[in-house]
């Protein structure tokens, strides 16, 4: 091989993948261009083997590599790279408490890994052991000579784990969109006094998990650009879910109570309750004047309470917690004189860098509008936390959603823009479900430079969403091994798998876990490459595995053959609902929305669905749970009965389904045909408490975990 298609399998491009339908699907030559020149590298083959001798030339010229993540037993061992001549190289690892260790390398002593010339010199690489006791965390060594330095990453080999799952004992619970709850206080859109309220509802019936949407930071200033999976950014929370009439209330604020109480707001107010959809535009427009004139308080009393928590705030925030927040300060400035600036890539071009002289003069004259921004994250990091504290006593709690990616106009691209590939979409290739494949419009990190940085953003982003968490959800796990890259401007059909450092990614998702004694949850559905899922078993990460895509050649699995190790549901955000696919509406709705390319894909759709309730029924009579034909009702039942029955560790109901909804919530690959991530429950928090079906759906779950987890104890034993 050479230029182009060598160089993109450096970069970790892969050359073909096999697809949903066992097809081998080539990369071509024009996408291989294409992605090299996202990640910045020229897309000739003269220039590409140029290119492609550099990279080799630079890996033997620095003795270390930028980082290390260490996940075996004993002590860490690095990569060294010296010029032969060189025998001895002292090192000085600085850990993270600020402690450190010292010690003295003999190149003699070290079996050779590899070696090389370049420029006449000879280069050999050696693999070194560092001292006996290294701690857990992010250090820093550095070697002498020469004064090279990198981040070595000592990690545990696992996610963690609660005791009464590590025990064998099984736990279920209820997921839901924050945004679709509804209740008698809410201003039209859930908010983090709702899912308090969802906490102290489920509590007492025995549910251990209660999980939620991405609840990252979202479009102030466009609001109706609504979904949690394509985000402004994943460090900050969405705004729109704070409780401000409680706010207003905490800080005795009584202008702005009485501008509540005016019957004018008051009929605005009513406008968004009894809405069956959330209108984000009208919510943003009651909340953030209202946001924006608590604050003024705030600033006037320097020395109150909420002006003090602020100040905590922002010195514990981290650098990038606050880039993020000075972007959302600067694109409400751009965007209030000139709508179209809501991109930051057409700003003045002096304010296009986050480190540019510009930008610091923008926050240095407008330091109340960034205060601001962090003020509004305060707050909803603390309504957030005060949820987490009611869900303190459940065995997980709160359990939290990371998206795969952010928008690309978004806070994501302009402060960390070395990290992002800015000229490539993340996606799904063509599968059964969706034949066109799927372009999510999200640009994806670029792994080299990931590594080149020492992972700091994807620490930075487990940190984030970890907090007031003890389960985060990684939506499209199989990110942490490679990622469908599409080139901008193309369809999926053209785009590529990039590979990613798997087993470093795991180390740092490992150490942030044990940390936050938070559990990882793995979404691995759609076209999982062999061998991934035990990968994730052996790092404890939860496998996602919903009902009616678990299957082996006699129909629907049983419930003893769910691994251990895995969250169960019926259905997701992306799917159907429980009566939707029953009833098959879901179907109709796809062709209405012309996403079956031809009438046979439709007739096709109905034969496997026709198929798929039968296995179901099938199931379920051999479970015991059915020998009569079955309502959605009593499906509903009998349904999650199986779920509960299942060895995962975890099950959960999705809240979509206990409120019994027709229409989905989002319907994957449309954007402005159908109202994604908008509609809302037909039921409010109430009514919901009040209502039998969540009564009789939580005794279901309460016996049948409670026998399963007596059945395996009783095997273990007889063994």
């Amino acid at each position: 091989m050479s230029g182009i298609p060598e160089l993109a399998q450096r970069c970790g491009i892969a050359s073909a993948f096999v697809d949903a339908r066992g097809e081998r699907r080539e990369t071509t030559a024009d996408t291989q261009a294409a992605l090299l020149a996202a990640m910045g590298f020229p897309a000739d083959a003269a220039t590409a083997r140029t290119a492609l001798e550099k990279l080799d030339a630079d890996e033997w010229l620095v003795p270390l590599p930028p980082v290390t993540v260490h996940r075996t037993p004993g002590p860490p061992s690095i990569l060294l790279t010296l010029a032969a001549q060189i025998q001895t190289a002292r090192w000085r690892l600085t850990l993270e408490n600020g402690h450190q260790q010292t010690g003295e390398i003999n190149a003699r002593s070290l079996a050779t890994v590899a070696a090389h010339t370049v420029d006449g010199v000879a280069y050999v690489r050696r693999r070194a052991l560092l001292g006996e006791n290294v701690p857990f965390g992010y250090h820093l060594l550095e070697l002498e000579p020469g004064g090279a330095r990198m981040v070595l990453i000592v990690a545990p080999p696992r996610c963690w784990l609660p005791g009464k799952l590590e025990a064998g004992e099984r736990l279920w619970g209820l997921t839901t969109q924050l945004f679709l709850l509804r209740s008698t206080s809410n201003w039209g859109i859930g908010d983090f006094a709702d899912l308090r309220q969802l906490v102290e509802i489920l509590k007492p019936l025995g549910a251990d998990v209660i999980g939620v949407n991405p609840l990252h930071a979202l479009f102030p200033d466009q609001p109706e650009h609504a979904s949690p999976y394509s985000p402004a950014s994943r460090l900050l929370l969405n705004v729109l879910n704070i409780d401000v009439a409680q706010l207003a209330q905490e800080l005795n604020d009584e202008t702005v109570l009485g501008r509540i109480a005016a019957p004018e707001f008051q009929s605005r107010l009513d406008v968004c309750r009894d809405s069956t959809t959330v209108r984000y535009a009208d919510v943003a427009a009651l909340k953030l004047p209202l946001l924006h004139a608590l604050f003024e308080g705030v600033l006037a009393a320097s020395g109150s309470a909420a002006a003090m928590a602020l100040q905590r705030f922002e010195r514990e925030a981290s650098v990038a917690f606050k880039r993020h927040c000075v972007f959302l300060a600067l694109r409400e400035y751009f965007v209030a004189e000139r709508p179209e600036l809501a991109d930051w890539h057409r700003w003045p071009e002096e304010f296009q860098d986050p480190d540019s002289d510009a930008v610091r003069g923008f926050v240095a004259e407008h330091a109340d509008e960034v205060a601001f921004q962090l003020w509004l994250q305060q707050v909803a990091d603390s309504q957030l936390g005060a949820a987490a504290t009611a869900a303190a006593p459940m065995t997980i709690g709160l359990y939290r959603d990371l998206a795969v990616g952010a928008d690309p106009a978004g806070a994501e691209t302009w402060a960390n823009q070395r990290a992002v590939a800015a000229g490539a979409h993340v996606g799904a290739p063509p599968d059964i479900y969706n034949p066109p494949g799927q372009d999510w419009g999200l640009p994806p990190f670029d792994p080299r430079a990931l590594r080149a940085e020492g992972y700091r953003s994807f620490v930075d982003l487990l940190r984030a969403n970890m907090r007031h968490a003890r389960g985060l959800r990684i939506d499209h796990v199989m990110a942490l091994l490679h990622l469908y890259w599409i080139p901008a401007g193309m369809s999926p059909l053209h785009g590529a798998y990039v590979d990613y450092p798997l087993d470093d990614l795991l180390g740092v998702l490992a150490l942030e876990s044990h940390r936050h004694e938070c559990i990882v949850v793995g979404e691995d559905l759609g076209t999982v490459p062999e061998g991934f899922r035990e990968r994730m078993t052996a790092a404890n990460v939860l496998s996602y595995r919903v009902l009616f895509f678990e299957r082996d050649d006699h129909g629907l699995v049983a419930p003893d053959d769910y691994p251990e190790l895995a969250l169960a549901v019926f259905s997701s955000h992306d799917l159907p609902t429980l009566r939707a696919w029953w009833e098959g509406s879901d179907l109709n709705l796809k062709e209405s929305l012309g996403l079956y390319p031809t009438p046979a894909d439709v007739r096709t759709a109905v034969l496997e669905r026709t198929r798929d309730r039968q296995a179901l029924l099938e199931a379920l009579r051999r479970e015991g749970l059915s020998d009569a034909p079955l309502d959605v009702d009593a499906l509903f039942i009998a349904a999650h009965a199986f779920l509960a029955r299942s060895r995962a560790a975890i099950a959960t109901l999705q809240i979509d389904d206990l409120t019994d909804e027709g229409t989905p919530v989002n319907v994957p690959t449309t954007s402005h045909e159908y109202p994604n991530w908008r509609r809302r429950l037909s039921q409010t928090l109430d009514e919901i408490a009040a209502g039998v079906r969540l009564s009789a759906v939580a005794q279901v779950f309460n016996a049948e975990r409670s026998n399963g987890r007596a059945r395996r104890r009783g095997r273990g034993s007889e063994q």
